[in-house]
């Protein structure tokens, strides 16, 4: 008996199924279903709480979340109904308004009071989720309230100065107190018989984990680089993509050392207490300095192709120490803290041993930020007018003078007695600069990523893709940045539930699930109607014996089609009411046709001429007195492609009203005429006869409909004759009427014809009267002048010479 795998899956995959669909309607129904009785409970304890103000911060935190999750309940049990309450709503409205006078039919009455009261009752669980919501989100906004002023007056306590030498010795007592405690808990451990005893029977497992573990510290980096370097001499591409990700090494194989040293001290047994808690952080501040170092060595890296920021070549390693600086007393604040929080230093201890970690790291900051940087300024003039250069060294610059400033800023305060607005303001800007490094790169990492698909440089003018990588990475790095800042993960999560919220447009309620649907369903609604497009471009109309510009009018008609269908059904999903929407449409609309007048009538008429195909692509036409090859119809304007070689764009409402000459609308037949004149006195006969050779023996005219030779007239310098034939392709016409040109200037000269030219011929009807009267007037003229220079004043003498007048002027 054989075992068919398909009868066993077949009752188990039914069977899942009607799981998932119970569990989904338990899950609704819990969902949509609130325990109310327990919320009042909750409510009532909640509210007594923050009347009295007393409870502490975790407290208040905690049950702050336990309201926020019923307020989700809440919302969520809004929606109950609402397909059938818009149900009744309609049926209400279909039966119009109640007449005042009181003239309604008792039967459409009594239907009006059953829908109404059915109408109420199912609006009734939505009414009180309502004002349950109400109510939670009040309790939420007070916890919010509290917890804020506390965090507000807590940061500006003012408390003792630093810089006060009362306060040094007692600090200096508790430091040695601390330490002396540190090394006596190690003598007591190491004099122990038993964990002397323990740490010799673990003494191999000890032994390995310590060698394994200072190999990884002391070599694991040096081999990460070296297989960098091996990496980064290949030339073939994705290298940067792989040297990305061996470079990592430089932070696990380290750490990887120093869990290996946790482990071998925790097999002899010799830590407890408070070295317990200071081991317990080992692991956060070693992968903290790792992961600092090795985001400093990408950051400023000496090689052009892996720095994130390229500054100069001499500032690059000042760079580097400098952030592993910070990163060393950023790890060392921490290990005061829990210091001073595990011994219960007091006040003024805990403000002296920790201001000397904040006054360098505001010293480093400071160095840091006056790395020598020639970009100008982000927004800056300069900036705006160098169009050309770095956007990450002109921001780069912005943030080093901001960070100056705090780096002063913060010790200044802690020195005055506001230590914790200088821990604010220094601690958050190192671990601003920590981001932003990563941010940037990860955009570098990406950019790699983007080449070694593609083929392509993320410089490259098309690389879109890695400039929205970049975008979405940065947005991604703002709720890490207000953490850092001093936001409280509830500020976060209440951001993103009054998103959740969302707007009211109407009747309809807008908020980013919706509109992510939105989008998702249009982006598979617009990828699906590409696949159609080309489906029918490549495979199904190809096979028709439809012409090109047909095919090319239903490809765009079914995008436009497609287009619009998956408008309207992402918006349906969206769960966004059209008809809600119809009053704002149509206000807009107004506007909109008279604004966007043109573009709507341009679009209208690509319409029509996808439709009506009065021309197509390929097609020969004259719009205008502009002769062109048509090249693509779009729903604004039509690109046609003139005989010289450039593009003209011309909108599809001159093609629909203006006056449109298709020379090769169904087929590329045209029509040639060549004009030629003879001289007077040529044999007319024969000069038919040869012109009219000429055109039948060029391959490219038709004998059906046959050339033809017309004598035109009498001109007035010769005798005219046109030639007129039909062309296979008109598109050919200049370069045949170019030949056949040369061919009769060619068979006229065999035959001795001549082709004449215009000549005139000047008769002159008396010209030795005109001979006299010229001489004459220049004689005069010549009198005249000796005169007028013999001493009198100069004027201006004229003589008449037949129609024309001469003069001249003595200047004296």
């Amino acid at each position: 008996m054989t075992l068919n795998i398909r009868t066993v899956l077949r009752p188990a995959a039914a069977l899942l199924v009607v799981l998932f669909f119970w569990a989904t309607t338990v899950w609704a129904q819990q969902a949509t279903s609130p325990d109310y009785t327990s919320w009042e409970t909750i409510a009532t304890r909640a509210e007594a709480m923050v009347d009295a103000e007393r409870a502490s911060d975790e407290r208040l935190e905690t049950l702050r979340a336990q309201v926020a999750t019923w307020r989700e309940q809440f919302q969520a049990a809004q929606d109950v109904n609402a397909s059938r309450i818009q149900t009744l709503e309609a049926q209400i409205k279909a039966l119009g308004p109640e007449p005042e006078d009181g003239t309604e039919t008792a039967e459409i009455k009594d239907q009006r009071n059953l829908l109404s009261t059915q109408l109420a009752d199912q609006r009734a669980p939505v009414l009180r989720a309502e004002a349950a919501y109400s109510r939670a989100n009040a309790i939420v906004g007070e916890i919010d309230r509290i917890i804020r002023e506390r965090q507000a007056d807590a940061l500006l306590e003012f408390g003792p100065s630093p810089l006060n030498p009362i306060h040094w010795p007692g600090a200096l007592q508790n430091l040695k107190t601390t330490f002396v405690s540190l090394w006596q808990e190690i003598v007591a451990n190491v004099g122990s018989r038993s964990a002397r005893s323990a740490a010799l029977q673990n003494a191999p497992a000890v032994l390995l984990y310590l060698i394994i573990g200072v190999m990884l510290i002391t070599r694991g980096s040096i081999w990460a680089r070296t297989a960098v370097e091996k990496l980064r001499s290949g030339t073939r591409r994705g290298t940067g993509v792989f040297r990305f990700l061996v470079s990592l090494g430089q932070i696990l194989l380290p750490y990887l050392g120093i869990v290996a040293l946790l482990q071998a001290l925790n097999a002899t047994g010799f830590a407890v207490d408070e070295w317990n808690v200071l081991l317990g952080k080992l692991p956060f501040w070693a992968a903290l300095m790792f992961g600092i170092r090795w985001l400093a060595d990408q950051a400023f890296n000496n090689d052009d192709e892996v720095a994130a920021l390229p500054l100069p070549a001499d500032e690059r390693p000042k760079a580097r120490r400098l952030a592993n600086a910070l990163s060393f007393l950023y790890v060392l604040e921490d290990f005061v803290s829990t210091l001073i929080a595990f011994d219960g230093y007091p006040t003024e201890t805990a403000t002296v041993v920790q201001f000397p970690v904040l006054l360098l790291s505001g010293l480093l900051l400071v160095r840091l930020g006056r790395l020598r940087n020639d970009a100008p300024i982000v927004g800056s003039a300069a900036a705006l007018e160098e169009a050309a250069g770095d956007f990450r060294l002109r921001f780069a610059k912005l943030l080093g003078r901001i960070i100056q400033v705090v780096g002063v800023a913060g010790p200044i305060m802690a020195a005055i007695g506001y230590f914790k607005v200088g821990e604010a303001l220094v601690y958050p800007a190192i671990a601003t600069l920590a981001l932003v490094g990563l941010v940037m790169v990860l955009q570098r990492f990406i950019n790699n990523l983007y080449e070694m698909v593609t083929g392509r440089h993320p410089d490259h003018t098309n690389s879109l893709l890695p400039v929205l990588a970049g975008f979405i990475l940065a947005l991604v790095a703002l709720p890490v940045l207000a953490l850092i800042w001093g936001a409280r993960e509830a500020d976060l999560t209440e951001i993103w539930a009054r998103a959740q919220e969302g707007i009211s447009l109407g009747d309809t309620r807008i908020s980013p699930t919706s509109i992510i649907v939105v989008i998702a369903v249009f982006a598979a609604g617009y990828m699906l109607t590409r696949l159609m497009q080309g489906a029918l471009r490549t495979s199904v109309l190809p096979k028709t014996k439809m012409d090109q510009g047909a095919q090319n009018a239903i490809v765009s008609g079914i995008g436009y089609v497609g287009i619009f269908l998956a408008v309207v059904i992402s918006v349906t999903a969206g769960g966004l009411d059209l008809s809600s929407l119809a009053i704002v449409a149509g206000a807009l609309s107004v506007g909109i046709g008279f604004g966007l007048q043109n573009i709507v009538s341009n679009f209208v008429s690509g319409i029509i001429l996808l439709i009506e195909r009065p021309i197509g692509e390929g097609d020969w036409i004259e719009v205008g007195g502009t002769h062109g090859i048509v090249k693509d119809i779009s729903v604004r304007s039509t690109r046609i492609e003139t005989f010289d070689r450039f593009d003209v764009i011309i909108p599809n409402a001159d093609l629909v009203t203006g006056t449109v000459s298709n020379y090769t609308r169904g087929n590329s037949l045209g029509r040639i005429i060549i004009e030629v004149g003879v001289a007077y006195g040529s044999d007319t006969r024969k000069v038919e006869r040869i012109l009219l050779n000429i055109a039948r023996q060029h391959d490219m005219v038709l004998m059906n409909p046959a050339p033809a030779v017309d004598f035109m007239g009498f001109g007035a310098d010769s005798l005219d004759f046109r030639i007129r034939a039909i062309l296979r392709d008109v598109g050919a016409g200049l370069g045949v009427k170019t030949e056949m040109r040369h061919q009769i200037v060619e068979r006229f000269t065999e035959e001795g014809i001549e082709i004449p030219f215009a000549q005139r011929d000047l008769w002159l009807r008396n010209p030795d009267v005109l001979a006299d009267a010229v001489e004459s007037k220049w004689t005069a003229a010549s009198a005249e002048r000796e005169k007028s220079q013999s001493g009198s004043t100069p004027r201006k003498s004229t003589a008449t010479l037949g129609d024309e007048r001469v003069g001249d002027e003595d200047e004296g």
